[in-house]
């Protein structure tokens, strides 16, 4: 038979009280009760661990020997109960976080700065990826939690976590470069760079709409799947493109960022609704709170 968890805090107090009063009122039961309960345990153990007297209650040997390991078990007994805790407050655990690459650059820093300030039991795992496999890595389980732009597919939950200008984006010497703002139309007759439809179709139907209502159909003369690239086709004079205010700080000569009136882009934390990990919860409210604080377009 082996003794309990409440059998050894029940020794260990005494052992530390020197005395069953004493040791019965800390721990708030009767001392008759503590008695009982000690005595259970030196049957359990075939072992006597107090010496009682007129001068009051000591370890014997045996009692100073077990001492130390009861307060091992106990302390261990704590700390495991501890990791379920945190567990359970999403404190503690492990995520695995995607980010789209046009918005890795501003967010991964304080999004991870503030996880290890805040949650710093928490594991976290970034990589940096492009739409396709980012949205394919939630659905397969590989992502617990993505940051990237919308418009994405049927399935996903989703929450906006920072919204920014969308730019046209010139060379430098460009005609229109020192307009502080510009419409879509303004550009009907420009040579346009942008990313393959096959990279993702929701945005492209996106781009198409805002063409139409624009009244023309863009001109595109190349393309490119990383916004480092559009950004140096724009600079070498090959077309302009259209992208978020953020992606100025991937380019900082050659090219003029210019607000489109009235387009905003927004950026969202998204993730399968039915992940109910309790450290992902954590991330998200930790996230939003971050986000009605900062300017995630900026920060890095």
């Amino acid at each position: 038979m082996t003794p309990d968890l409440r059998q050894l805090r029940y020794f260990v107090a005494v052992a530390e009280e020197s005395s069953f009063t004493q040791a019965a009122t800390r721990l708030m039961i009767t001392q008759q009760s503590l008695s009982q309960q000690i005595n259970a345990l030196e049957r359990i153990l075939g072992a006597k661990l107090f010496d009682r007297d007129s001068r009051g209650t000591k370890l014997t040997d045996t009692g100073a020997l077990f001492l130390p390991e009861a307060r091992a078990v106990l302390n261990r007994a704590d700390e495991a109960v501890a990791v379920i805790r945190r567990a359970v407050r999403g404190e503690t655990g492990q995520l695995r976080l995607a980010f789209l690459a046009t918005t890795a650059n501003h967010l991964l820093p304080p999004v991870v700065r503030a996880a290890r300030e805040r949650l710093p039991h928490l594991k976290l795992t970034t990589e940096e990826t492009t739409i396709g496999p980012l949205v394919e890595g939630l659905f397969d389980g590989r992502y617990d939690l993505a940051f990237t732009r919308p418009p994405q597919v049927p399935g996903l939950a989703a929450r906006t976590v920072a919204t920014e200008p969308v730019c046209v984006v010139l060379p430098q010497g460009h005609p229109l470069a020192d307009r502080t703002e510009l419409t879509l139309s303004e550009l009907a007759n420009e040579r346009w760079v942008m990313t393959p439809r096959s990279s993702w179709e929701p945005w492209h139907q996106t781009f198409d709409e805002n063409f139409r209502a624009a009244g023309f159909t863009p001109d595109i003369v190349a393309r490119d799947t990383s916004v480092q690239g559009l950004l140096g086709l724009v600079a070498a004079g090959v077309g302009i493109t259209r992208l978020g205010w953020s992606a100025h700080n991937l380019r900082r000569t050659g090219v003029v960022f210019i607000p489109l009136a009235g387009e905003v882009m927004a950026t969202e934390m998204v993730w399968q609704p039915h992940n109910t990990s309790p450290a992902l919860r954590r991330i998200l409210n930790m996230v939003t709170d971050l986000a009605a604080t900062t300017d995630l377009t900026t920060t890095g």
